[in-house]
């Protein structure tokens, strides 16, 4: 069962790794080293991680479709820490 969890955690910090890179890579005329240091500084990362959590998402209703409740448990798990400690890196 933790290791099921664990599987789900780990596919969340990647699926919104995958989605901050691809927001960037979309959205953004600079490199993704260069938007992640402006971001930074001018206080716009939190919506860029927030932004690349959509994946999360996907990889979500794929383990509940699955019927792998347990990773998909890890899912949210690992989204609604992305959450919290967004919200707490705004308003510190």
């Amino acid at each position: 069962m933790k290791k099921e969890i664990a599987i789900g955690i780990i596919t969340a910090i990647l699926a919104n790794t995958l989605g901050v890179v691809l927001y960037i890579l979309t959205f953004s005329e600079k490199g993704i080293d260069a938007t992640i240091k402006q971001s930074l500084a001018e206080g716009f990362f939190g919506k860029i991680v927030t932004l690349g959590a959509v994946l999360n998402l996907l990889a979500f209703f794929l383990f509940i479709k699955k019927k792998q409740d347990y990773r998909a448990r890890g899912v949210l798990l690992a989204t609604v820490v992305i959450a919290v400690v967004v919200m707490i890196r705004k308003f510190i």
